[in-house]
């Protein structure tokens, strides 16, 4: 029977909707021919190590794969990017960025709660970006767990990630150099670390976010964005 077969479809698409929240946090492009694709980056990076099962992430293996369908898909007109996260892995971050960044599409990011540590670049890797009131970003130099072995070499290639990420915000923000440079060896704001902690305003102060804002006002940016577009 034709209802039947309707029915059966219509159940297909809700499961693979769920299945894709529950797994990536977005529903099915495929079947969801919204104009505009949400991508929420929440919890930690997860790279190269996988992080433990209690932990939330954010898994480059999801979220590159998605930003190639967003660049693809004829239906998607713009991106609006949804940052909570404290950071995480450093090359998987960057990745995340450069593709928001190299994307045809208009792009939007908004800071809800944190975007610390390598979340700042990924908030700065949009067209344009957004922070609500009460939401928080921390520049902190990078570090290492682990092993690490005490020769020149180590201390050259932290020197060299460093500079990735000073010039990817750089390049991305309205920010300059020297005031990066200072914000990530202040001593005075960060218990047993060095970094500064902005808030909100301040953030837009900086040159690191161009606005203070909420959702609506993301939402508006993106369809001004996508009619120029």
């Amino acid at each position: 029977m034709p209802e039947e077969k309707d029915n059966e479809n219509r159940n297909e698409n809700e499961s693979e909707n769920l299945e894709s929240i529950k797994e990536l946090g977005v529903m099915n492009n495929e079947k969801n021919k919204d104009k505009i694709q949400v991508l929420p980056i929440i919890g930690q990076i997860e790279g190269h190590m996988i992080l433990p099962p209690q932990s939330k992430s954010t898994k480059y293996e999801h979220v590159i794969p998605q930003l190639i369908n967003i660049e693809n898909d004829q239906n998607i007109e713009g991106l609006l990017i949804v940052l909570n996260t404290v950071g995480g892995d450093v090359e998987a971050g960057l990745a995340i960025a450069e593709m928001i960044r190299s994307l045809s599409k208009p792009t939007v990011s908004l800071v809800i709660g944190g975007g610390h540590s390598i979340g700042v670049p990924l908030a700065t890797a949009a067209d344009y970006s957004f922070i609500s009131p009460s939401a928080t970003m921390i520049i902190h130099p990078i570090r290492m767990n682990g092993l690490v072995i005490g020769v020149p070499q180590t201390f050259e290639y932290f020197n060299k990630m460093q500079e990735r990420i000073t010039e990817f915000i750089v390049r991305t923000s309205k920010i300059k150099r020297e005031q990066v440079q200072k914000l990530m060896v202040q001593t005075d704001e960060l218990l047993n670390d060095m970094g500064t902690i902005l808030i909100g305003e301040q953030a837009v102060e900086a040159g690191l976010i161009d606005q203070v804002g909420g959702i609506s006002d993301a939402i508006k940016k993106l369809n001004v964005l996508m009619e120029e577009k």
